[in-house]
């Protein structure tokens, strides 16, 4: 008996191009659960993927009717899901294009940063930090990098200064009116105070974590800027940077971050 007639062996037409394929495809959806975790559009994800799962295995089995019933549903549904999941939808894109699979690329041809470019704003910020841990004045302090902040400036006020640790504690003096929020260091300047960044929706952050702690978290998650944050409550100093927080660093471990961080490709 020929066994070719028992055993289906089209999968040895199984190509490089499909495994690539789908090796993308899951990345993407790894990608787009991991920005939705924690969120009301998670469950409305899921619902999605299965309706998706459901059209594609009626189209495969030639339920013309069925099939074209939810290929309509699913089109007219783009235009609700856009606005439903627009903060998502941005922050997808954010990553996207902070990806390292595009630094590779811009590097190349982008100028590389040494010390000596931000040996002003980096002092002035361990000295103001190292002042403001021991008088327990809340601070947040952002640097911007390579991802455009322009959204988070305009909810500022615009200073276009030298960075000082003496302009910098008085903007995070108690009583100042510029205290609350953030400050975005762009392009070696105090660009802007009293910014207003996104909150992190993380729900595996520790309770004792505050707003401040959260906003640092929530700029890095969807850009590539480094936070500084001072505690109000405990005066200790911490760096964010990718959504990652590093608490409890001394004023000569902040300097040393910031060199490395900021210097690097």
């Amino acid at each position: 008996m020929d066994l070719s007639l028992l055993v289906d062996l089209s999968f040895i037409n199984f190509r490089f191009i499909d495994v690539l394929d789908i090796l993308i495809v899951a990345v993407i959806f790894f990608e787009l659960y991991k920005l939705t975790k924690g969120t009301a559009a998670v469950k409305m994800f899921w619902i999605i993927f299965f309706f998706y799962v459901i059209w594609k295995l009626v189209g495969y089995f030639h339920f013309t009717l069925l099939s074209g019933l939810i290929g309509e549903i699913i089109s007219v549904g783009i235009i609700a899901l856009l606005i439903i999941f627009q903060p998502e939808i941005r922050k997808f894109l954010l990553f996207l294009g902070n990806g390292k699979f595009l630094k590779f690329f811009t590097s190349k041809f982008a100028r590389q940063d040494d010390f000596n470019a931000f040996s002003n704003e980096i002092l002035a910020v361990q000295e103001a930090c190292a002042h403001m841990s021991k008088t327990k004045t809340g601070a947040l302090i952002i640097f911007a990098r390579q991802t455009p902040l322009d959204d988070f400036l305009q909810t500022g006020e615009v200073l276009d200064a030298y960075p000082s640790n003496e302009l910098l504690e008085n903007i995070f003096f108690k009583n100042s009116p510029l205290h609350d929020g953030a400050v975005i260091i762009k392009d070696h300047r105090v660009a802007a105070a009293r910014c207003i960044l996104p909150v992190s929706k993380n729900p595996d952050l520790p309770q004792e974590v505050g707003l401040r702690h959260r906003s640092a978290l929530g700029s890095t998650e969807m850009t590539d800027a480094i936070a500084v944050i001072v505690s109000e409550q405990t005066g200790t100093i911490s760096v964010c940077q990718d959504g990652k927080l590093e608490r409890n660093l001394t004023p000569v471990e902040l300097r040393q971050m910031l060199i490395v961080n900021l210097t690097k490709d």
